[in-house]
């Protein structure tokens, strides 16, 4: 939570908030007393210098950013999205499913997601290359020909076993294949690339935000792109990908739901879904995403955290583990 001298509060939120608060005692704190929260792009590169000396956890960044954000969309009297430029006011939401039991299961689960009205199914599975081939393969002939499939790999193969799985993704025209392995070897990509027919999807959590992406794009491996605000710089970070991407007529997609997701999705021209996670069977549709499998834009200013407390019944009056003053000058 960051306060201004105007009366105004930014909220960000993080997983590992127990990091997140010792990098916000040691420096940010006195880094950001008396700073202009409207000047977020000196903040945004100040937190770059500082990191290449103390090298932060790679969720800082969004964590920071996205608050004075936050801030900023407040003072300007818009919600987020506004403030970035609106490309769209609504847009198709996928079920990004969690890890099932069996390949039955998942079929029931994908079942119960399109009765629901989502248009795309996106699979998370179990990490074995020939059993997750298998269930892809499965899903495929359930759901026909003309339903959009994805497949998450969470960095869980080396390249023999993703070039086998990438093969049938790519005989069951999966529209991305996500994160197979880990990103710290863009040659390992491209040959990935050289070898499988499915597009790829790369940068969801490779540290250097912009810079790193611009290198995976330069090598000719990524067919998709990452973008984020809690892994790829905040929402900084995440426009400044998107807009890299596009430059390539490449798609920038959102990793991950939220309320600052939901913002990024409607601001961001070359993203084409929102990500909707599926954590249970049954499936209970997400509150934000419509009968139509849509999620719409939010009203009110900001990120819109309080529209949303407000909403749930829970109170507006949180502790935070580090506020930050700052100050709040010039016109929104």
């Amino acid at each position: 939570m960051l306060s201004t001298d105007a009366g105004i509060t930014g909220y960000s939120f993080a997983l590992r908030g127990v990091q997140i608060a010792d990098v916000v005692d040691r420096r940010m704190r006195a880094e950001l007393i008396g700073r202009d929260p409207l000047q977020r792009e000196y903040l945004w590169h100040r937190l770059w210098e500082i990191d290449r000396i103390d090298r932060f956890p790679v969720g800082i960044f969004g964590i920071i950013d996205t608050a004075i954000w936050d801030i900023g969309a407040k003072a300007a009297g818009m919600p987020l999205h506004q403030l970035l430029g609106t490309f769209r006011t609504e847009i198709h939401a996928y079920a990004s499913t969690v890890t099932y039991s069996s390949i039955d299961e998942y079929l029931d689960v994908a079942d119960q997601c399109l009765e629901l009205g989502f248009p795309a199914i996106k699979l998370h599975a179990w990490g074995d290359a020939r059993r997750d081939a298998e269930l892809c393969l499965a899903l495929r002939d359930r759901v026909g020909p003309n339903v959009p499939l994805m497949y998450d790999g969470s960095a869980g193969f080396d390249l023999l076993d993703a070039i086998y799985l990438g093969r049938a993704l790519g005989e069951a025209d999966y529209l991305w294949y996500e994160e197979p392995m880990k990103e710290f070897s863009i040659t390992s990509y491209q040959r990935l690339g050289e070898r499988v027919d499915v597009p790829l999807m790369v940068c969801e959590v490779a540290e250097g935000a912009h810079m790193t992406t611009a290198d995976f794009i330069a090598s000719g491996c990524a067919d998709v792109v990452r973008t984020s605000s809690g892994l790829r710089g905040g929402v900084t970070g995440a426009m400044r990908i998107a807009h890299l991407a596009d430059s390539f007529q490449i798609r920038a997609e959102v990793h991950g739901g939220g309320l600052v997701a939901r913002h990024l999705v409607l601001a961001i021209s070359n993203t084409t879904y929102y990500e909707a996670l599926v954590d249970a069977n049954p499936v209970a549709r997400p509150v934000e995403v419509d009968e139509r499998g849509m999620v719409a834009a939010t009203t009110s200013p900001g990120i819109g955290w309080e529209q949303q407390w407000a909403e749930s019944g829970v109170p507006a009056a949180l502790e935070p583990f580090g506020a930050t003053a700052a100050k709040v000058s010039g016109e929104p």
